[in-house]
């Protein structure tokens, strides 16, 4: 993959001082050590970094047009690039390259704005046009690829690949964002398009913005979003042979590549499926990785082993410790702001391993969030068939109370904590769906937060996030509109930034199948019950694959990548727990009550209530503050 970096002059034509350009694009060395390059002229600077997947011997960035008129930098992949090339050809245009980014540049020329309608991949962009005085930001349709951006009280704007970059400047303003605070501690990430920074922002997955010399404000287009329009099917037997053929076709437009391919192999149903794919597309072996742990309540290995005997891959794993702790102040550096789901250290450790044989490795992400594989769904549509059933003015008073009543039993199995039930019938659907999926309650981030914080807050909550984008959902089916709001903030927000800042710290491109936007389009309109059928969720997925997976890999329980943090904060980082929630940075940073948050780790510790991933997000967010000089005000 790649990094972007640039900076363009809102208002004139002023030079911009290369060595800051040069330490803006070091920053992020790491997305691409195979080649650097950087442009200025008056009014613009641009960077890049480039780690070399096609077209190895050009494709250097920044690139320009053979007029001189366009440049781009550009990270991602576009998978249709050659079709894209031959269309271009056909209208008169030269091609000096064989990747894609040169077709960025004549795509953009032929259609504009909507060039990326034409794209068919993953990618993050900047284009700067000469005649037009104009910057062009587009990010992918799902944000595979991060973009940030941020317009300086002098009007220059900033862009990057990651955070650090803009942090590189020394006009970038050091002031945390109230409402990201308050949906991080709500979601255990910064949903787009905020960051933690006050005024910086990530462009949204499917938009793009263009930047007008002389105009203050930029014309922002959203160009696509999942339709979930009904699609056309025979019967079950028909929906298996096309999600199969299409899912096929996926996966064999990301096995293009110059350099050593591979896949992770968590033994799950999803990258089981990618590598199934893989290895009928592909004469010689699937290069497949996997990582194992120490403690096999945590171990998937034996199942990615049963998939790899299967389709003879060339298959290597690592077990690794399950107190993989020393990672956390690697993690806060890696991600630049508070992150806090605790399987990025078995990313990350995948990830490493990969890059061992491979620089791109193909992934199952997207899966669990397009066939309603996580358990979470069952949970809300058992609930929701009580909702549908009496009024909210009944439920809300009723089950109101009986969950103030009812005792908190943390440490115990779904079923049996009905508080946590109570509280979510108490709700209508969508804030039923944020406090089932929260890391905390808005009663314990009332009780967190200190006065002062809460009210910079101005009774802003994170129930926001999923009414704005429920509001937009263009669908009202019950299921299909929690998948959606998982694809609005969890899939990007979390699952998306983990697979690519663990990815790119390691310099590996991962390539995902499963959210091929014309595969997605046409998952989204089948029919919920073929996603969620009874308790069991992929249904039709599962059963398409029967033929090619093992029972045990399509029918066993969930996993997922999983780390003992309630044994760690009452064991190995017992002690750190207490230094870095209780003493400096973070008591006195002025955002949470420190009687409060002294309660919860007494509480933790003595094993009296489970708190692991609230502890878990207040270390991280600890860990961020010490990594940068980030203030309230």
């Amino acid at each position: 993959m790649c990094g972007i970096a640039g900076i363009f002059d809102l208002t004139g034509q002023r030079d911009f001082d290369s060595r800051l350009l040069a330490e803006m694009n070091q920053s992020q060395y790491h997305r691409g050590p195979d080649e650097g390059g950087e442009h200025l002229e008056p009014g613009v600077a641009l960077a890049h970094r480039r780690l070399s997947i096609i077209d190895l011997s050009s494709g250097q960035q920044p690139m320009f047009s053979a007029d001189g008129n366009l440049c781009v930098v550009y990270n991602g992949e576009i998978y249709n690039f050659a079709s894209l090339a031959e269309q271009l050809k056909e209208r008169g245009y030269q091609f000096k390259t064989r990747c894609d980014t040169e077709v960025i540049l004549y795509a953009w020329q032929e259609w504009g704005e909507k060039c990326v309608d034409h794209f068919r991949g993953m990618f993050a962009f900047a284009l700067y046009d000469r005649r037009a005085q104009s910057l062009f930001l587009a990010r992918d349709r799902f944000g595979i690829k991060p973009l940030f951006f941020s317009i300086l009280p002098d009007q220059q704007l900033l862009f990057g690949s990651e955070l650090k970059v803009l942090r590189a400047h020394p006009g970038l303003p050091r002031k945390l964002c109230p409402q990201a605070v308050e949906d991080y501690f709500a979601l255990g990430y910064v949903p787009e398009p905020k960051t933690i920074y006050r005024d910086v922002y990530k462009l949204n997955p499917g938009h793009t913005m263009l930047f007008e010399r002389g105009r203050t404000v930029p014309h922002q287009r959203q160009y696509w979003d999942i339709p979930f329009a009904p699609v056309q099917f025979e019967s079950e037997a028909d929906i298996q042979e096309q999600l199969l053929h299409r899912l096929r076709e996926a996966v064999d437009v990301r096995l293009v590549s110059e350099v050593p391919l591979g896949a992770f192999l968590s033994g799950g149903v999803d990258s089981s499926a990618v590598v199934a794919m893989m290895a009928g597309l592909q004469t010689d072996p699937v290069n497949t990785c996997a990582i194992g742990f120490d403690v096999k309540q945590f171990n998937e290995t034996e199942y990615a082993r049963q998939v790899a005997d299967r389709y003879r891959t060339n298959h290597f794993e690592q077990t690794v410790s399950s107190d993989d702790f020393d990672l956390l102040d690697t993690l806060a550096g890696l991600y630049d702001e508070p992150y806090a789901d605790s399987s990025a250290i078995p990313t990350y450790r995948v990830c490493q391993l990969a890059r061992q044989r491979v620089t791109v490795a193909l992934s199952g992400d997207g899966g669990d969030e397009h066939f309603a594989g996580y358990r979470r769904y069952r949970w809300h549509m058992n609930e929701e068939r009580l909702r549908s059933a009496l009024p909210l003015g009944l439920r809300r008073p009723l089950f109101g109370a009986l969950g103030r009543i009812y005792p908190k039993a943390d440490w115990a199995p779904r079923m049996f904590r009905a508080k946590t039930t109570f509280e979510s019938l108490a709700r209508n659907s969508v804030e039923a769906y944020l406090h089932s999926v929260s890391l905390t309650s808005a009663e314990q981030r009332t009780g967190m937060f200190s006065s002062a914080f809460k009210s910079e807050l101005q009774g802003y909550t994170a129930q926001e996030v999923f009414n704005e984008h429920a509001q937009r959902s263009p669908t009202d089916d019950p299921l299909s509109l929690i998948q959606y709001l998982d694809m609005k903030t969890y899939l990007v927000g979390d699952i998306l930034t983990k697979v690519d800042r663990a990815s790119m710290a390691h310099s590996l491109e991962v390539r995902v199948p499963l959210l091929d936007h014309p595969f997605v389009e046409w998952v989204s309109g089948l029919p919920a019950n073929y996603k969620l059928r009874g308790q069991e969720g992929k249904y039709i997925l599962k059963k398409s694959l029967e033929p090619m997976l093992p029972n045990d890999v399509l029918y066993r329980p969930k996993m997922g990548f999983g780390v003992p943090l309630g044994k760690w904060f009452r064991g190995p980082l017992k002690d750190r727990l207490r230094r870095s929630i209780l003493e400096g940075g973070l008591a006195d940073s002025g955002v949470f009550d420190h009687d409060y948050l002294e309660t919860m780790v007494a509480d933790h510790q003595s094993g009296r209530r489970e708190y692991s991933a609230p502890l878990w997000s207040l270390l991280m967010f600890q860990a961020t503050l010490a990594n940068d000089d980030l203030s309230l005000r």
